[in-house]
């Protein structure tokens, strides 16, 4: 007998991508995969060109050239929760859903989601209510009730103390595991992208410098000595320090 080896799923693909503004070249032929059931985070200086690459998988931006292919739909939580504030807490997470005909139907799915990040709850309070990581996780509820195959995270945890940050890292790897989506996700925390990521893509003038697969066995220690390693690596890849030397 032969064994046959299959490709993992994409999630998204994206091939010789080009953005500019103006005169200034934000995409410079970009090449990636992302996979169903992996995360790949993306680290660069600001100006780098993260946030356009979210916003062109997200279907909010159109690039100049290349070509983008996403399975099925995609969406987008950003730094900032974005919640309604006129809405309740499962009104806003039913915005996300993509078909809202069957207002009953879409509620439901939307309690259930936020019975999923903790909020059940919540579901009935308002958004001003909530506290910053509530806040975050009903973003993210928002964005999960569509089901996506591809989750695409702008710098979500950014604005989050050192402890809320910890408890999203540990919920959104819980949602991860159990629903198998590729995850995109921006970040400028490079022992966060260490901690999460399966691969870690830096840009640098609009191109991938380099794409850094992460070896380390889950669940990580958000300062491990192995992760402290890759962390100096992206460090340097990024300009911010010298080489380790060797002893």
């Amino acid at each position: 007998m032969t064994s046959t080896l299959h490709k993992p799923a994409a999630a998204a693909r994206i091939s010789a991508l080009g953005k500019s503004f103006g005169d200034r070249v934000v995409l410079d032929g970009i090449d990636l995969d992302i996979n169903r059931g992996e995360v790949v985070a993306l680290v660069g200086r600001s100006g780098s060109g993260k946030s356009t690459l979210l916003r062109i998988l997200a279907g909010l931006s159109k690039a100049d050239s290349g070509r983008v292919s996403v399975d099925g739909h995609p969406t987008l939580a950003f730094q900032e929760p974005r919640l309604v504030p006129w809405l309740s807490v499962v009104r806003n997470v039913a915005l996300g859903s993509p078909s809202r005909r069957n207002r009953a139907a879409t509620e439901a799915k939307a309690r259930a989601v936020l019975a999923e990040v903790g909020l059940e709850g919540r579901a009935d309070g308002w958004p001003l209510t909530l506290s910053g990581g509530e806040a975050q996780r009903a973003a993210l509820a928002r964005a999960l009730v569509a089901e996506p195959t591809l989750l695409l995270l702008d710098e979500p945890f950014g604005a989050l103390d050192a402890l809320t940050r910890l408890a999203m890292h540990d919920l959104l790897l819980g949602l991860f595991a159990e629903r198998g989506f590729g995850v995109l996700l921006v970040t400028h925390d490079v022992a966060e992208a260490v901690t999460l990521a399966d691969r870690v893509v830096v840009l640098d003038g609009g191109r991938i410098v380099e794409d850094v697969v992460i070896d380390l066995p889950r669940p990580r220690a958000h300062s491990s000595p192995d992760g402290a390693v890759y962390a100096a690596r992206l460090l340097h890849l990024l300009g911010v320090s010298e080489p380790a030397t060797q002893k």
